[in-house]
């Protein structure tokens, strides 16, 4: 009976939670660099830095004042592309006006030859009955 009590006990609530104990990190660096001395980097990188370079798709991309410019594939500048897209803006903006004014004339240009209409059928039927 003693047994069959054994077996029933429920081991959750008997065992206490231990977990295992999380290994220790690793650097978060993997690079060497840091470590190195003052004359050794300034050997290996260069004496001057510069911003960050990075060729994607054929394309070489400088980070330059906060922005991302392109130097190759003669698109320009990052910032004469921003000058060009906010012109490309304007000028849509303007065209859409101009069909909007385009249509009001057109609208306008109706009407009036509608009306010349009904006068010229008014005055034909009134010589009519003279």
């Amino acid at each position: 009976m003693e047994d069959l009590k054994r077996s029933l006990k429920m081991p959750l609530f008997t065992s206490t939670f231990n977990p295992k104990k999380t290994p220790d990190r690793k650097s978060a660096s993997l690079s060497s660099l840091h470590t190195l001395d003052r004359s050794t980097r300034e050997m290996e990188l260069g004496v001057e830095y510069g911003p960050p370079v990075m060729n994607i798709g054929g394309q070489t991309w400088k980070f330059e004042d906060g922005n991302w410019t392109s130097e190759s594939g003669g698109g320009g500048s990052g910032r004469e592309m921003q000058r060009l897209k906010k012109r490309n803006l304007q000028l849509e903006e303007e065209n859409n006006l101009l069909k909007v004014k385009i249509e009001i004339l057109l609208d306008m240009l109706t009407e009036y030859h509608l009306s010349e209409d009904d006068d010229g059928d008014v005055k034909s039927h009134l010589q009519r009955k003279n």
